[in-house]
């Protein structure tokens, strides 16, 4: 059944770390998601004044896509977990390839541990089983989606988390370091996706390697993508071919190079958003726009419009 739209203050912001990674956050109503386990001493006066301007003091989901070090550091989850403890963590369901990752498991164990009975705390793996137990998706509106893992392979990229985060005035789409060419096939294939992504974070930090195509970018059509790269960024993320097909494809580009990306809702909380890019260790403004959610666009439409968009071809009751 159609859902009608809602007035939800909401915030992203991507972080700029002063290393490699990742730091990204997605507020929406009153929940407070973190996304990657990386914090530094460049970013965590910004983490702090973010969840303050949401009128948070802890984290409420810790969202981890991949056991790399660049998503998620010993030292860094040591620091949220004692510092702003979540309610929810959300980890990766394959098992750690590498000695950080093996620790960081152990961490999480170790909070689900000190936390054991209390209803105000969810460890989730998010492996292929939990991600079949989760009810379809059928409506326009304001509910995420897990789309990925749904097979474990020995890649361990192809193992990353993608979630779309849809319960604000906006859309964000978060791809990990997702690589196979067969799991952009599978998400073109998702309707949802295709006529609701506002924001996209690149995957793989706007790596070339075969995933992000032309056919990829203009079948989900994102307005914004988002990548977090560092001034010295000696990877060269996003690579140019991928900044190519973005212009090509007219969808806006903005990175964590020069500081911080701040997107947050406008107006009534319920079609219109703003993207600052920041500078100067993000204390100056370097540019800012406007624009409007996709999933707004449809649900401010009468029911056969909206019901005719989610079920193509239906003819009505008989």
């Amino acid at each position: 059944m159609p859902t009608n739209i809602k007035p939800v203050a909401t915030r992203f912001r991507a972080y700029q770390l002063g290393s490699h990674g990742s730091s990204f956050s997605y507020f929406a109503g009153n929940t407070f998601t973190l996304l990657e386990a990386r914090v530094t001493d460049q970013s965590r006066p910004r983490l702090l004044a973010e969840l303050k301007a949401c009128g948070k003091r802890t984290i409420d989901t810790l969202h981890i896509t991949s056991w790399d070090s660049d998503h998620c550091n010993e030292g860094d989850l040591e620091w949220l977990l004692r510092h702003l403890p979540p309610h929810r963590i959300e980890y990766p369901g394959y098992r750690p390839q590498t000695d950080c990752g093996e620790a960081c498991l152990k961490q999480i164990q170790a909070y689900h541990r000190k936390w054991v009975g209390s209803h105000n705390v969810v460890i989730q793996r998010v492996d292929p089983p939990y991600i079949e137990s989760l009810g379809k998706a059928e409506v326009l509106g304001y509910q995420d989606i897990v789309y990925h893992p749904k097979t474990i392979t020995d890649r361990s990229n192809d193992n990353s988390t993608v979630k779309f985060f849809r319960t604000g005035a906006f859309n964000v789409l978060s791809l990990g370091d997702v690589e196979y060419q067969g799991i952009a096939a599978m998400l073109q294939r998702c309707r949802t996706l295709c006529r609701e992504v506002d924001v996209m974070i690149l995957a793989h930090h706007g790596a070339d390697n075969g995933f992000t195509t032309r056919r990829f970018l203009k079948e989900l059509a994102p307005q914004v993508a988002v990548c977090s790269s560092n001034y010295g960024n000696h990877f060269d993320h996003p690579r140019q071919e991928i900044r190519d097909l973005l212009y090509e494809q007219r969808i806006d580009l903005f990175t964590t190079k020069t500081g911080d990306v701040l997107i947050h809702s406008t107006g009534g909380h319920t079609m219109d958003y703003q993207v600052t890019n920041l500078k100067a260790d993000s204390e100056a403004v370097s540019s800012q726009y406007s624009f409007r959610s996709r999933k707004s666009k449809l649900l401010r439409q009468n029911a056969d419009t909206v019901r005719a968009v989610l079920l193509p071809g239906f003819k009505g009751l008989r």
